[in-house]
């Protein structure tokens, strides 16, 4: 599903990119020729945004024992550099043209296109971020920004072609662009920051705060205490690690079967592929005042509060006591 939305993506691009230039060899104008531009970019973004997911898919191996996931990171940094790069030609020509006089034809037909090509772009943008964000797909959600971007630079085109064409006003066409220049920059340097956090294994919060609420409400009396939850995104995929206090007095095999429904639960907090991985600790005399379990046979003091699981306290690498100091 995603790799055929972005071939329909890619073709899209060609031909909008096609109209632009065809526009801009009509016209004349700069900023046409600004959006043509950026539009070389939705082609080779959405290249590689392809191949990239086309890894992504890919099965683990030997090499790769948590997939090939973070390809997607890279694809989306690398459309934020093509953004950065264009971005800087497009503001050194226009400014070179901001105090020149070109001669402008056709600024009409140069509306209609940008106008069809923002609204395209912004319907086929929209819908990659949604399909992205559903399905954790770093690579979708960047190459769909870029799409909704280039969405409001054709609107941006249209009024500055416009308010060229009713006043003659020739140094509107050089100023979008400088304008549009700039809003390039910001995405890019976001798209550049996302995906190096993304491969240095930044915590996302929306994500982390999505499986700790998760985790809360599903929460059993005899998950007695769980910290040194870890989430790493590969692509779209998640892997999970946590410490899960269990009573000591278990045998191994109810162990295992309490592991195996922990591990089944914490599978459904998103609809993407989740590998868990669960450290198992026996609880200790001090969990008792946390512990919920009544029928426990080696209670050493009563029950005396519930400890609340926070991002902060889930994240810390020690178990929860009621005491201060934790252990």
């Amino acid at each position: 599903m995603k790799q055929r939305l972005i071939i329909f993506s890619f073709v899209l691009s060609l031909l909008i990119m096609a109209a632009k230039f065809y526009a801009y060899y009509l016209s004349g104008s700069t900023a046409i020729l600004t959006d043509a531009l950026e539009s070389i970019i939705n082609v080779v973004a959405a290249a590689f945004a392809y191949y990239s997911v086309y890894l992504a898919s890919l099965p683990r191996d030997l090499n790769h024992p948590y997939g090939h996931g973070k390809i997607e990171f890279f694809a989306s940094g690398l459309e934020g550099v093509l953004i950065l790069l264009a971005a800087a030609y497009i503001f050194l020509h226009a400014t070179q043209h901001l105090f020149a006089t070109p001669t402008l034809e056709r600024l009409d037909l140069g509306m209609y296109i940008s106008l069809g090509s923002a609204f395209l772009n912004g319907l086929m943008g929209f819908y990659l971020v949604r399909l992205g964000k559903m399905t954790h797909s770093p690579a979708l959600v960047a190459d769909g920004k870029h799409l909704t971007l280039d969405a409001y630079n054709g609107l941006l085109i249209v009024f500055a072609l416009g308010l060229t064409f009713f006043t003659k006003w020739i140094w509107v066409d050089a100023v979008a662009s400088i304008v549009f220049a700039l809003l390039m920059c910001w995405q890019g340097i976001r798209l550049v920051r996302e995906s190096v956090a993304a491969l240095m294994d930044e915590t996302n919060p929306a994500v982390f705060n999505k499986v700790i609420d998760w985790i809360t409400q599903h929460q059993k009396p005899t998950w007695i205490d769980l910290h040194n939850l870890r989430i790493q995104q590969y692509g779209g995929d998640l892997h999970i690690d946590c410490h899960l206090t269990l009573p000591r007095y278990w045998d191994l095999g109810r162990v295992h079967d309490e592991i195996d429904d922990f591990e089944v639960t914490m599978g459904k907090v998103l609809p993407t592929e989740i590998e868990i991985f669960v450290h198992v600790d026996p609880c200790l005399d001090a969990c008792c005042s946390h512990c919920e379990i009544t029928d426990c046979p080696i209670r050493a003091h009563q029950f005396s509060n519930k400890i609340e699981w926070t991002a902060k306290n889930m994240a810390m690498n020690q178990k929860h006591f009621n005491e201060i100091k934790l252990v």
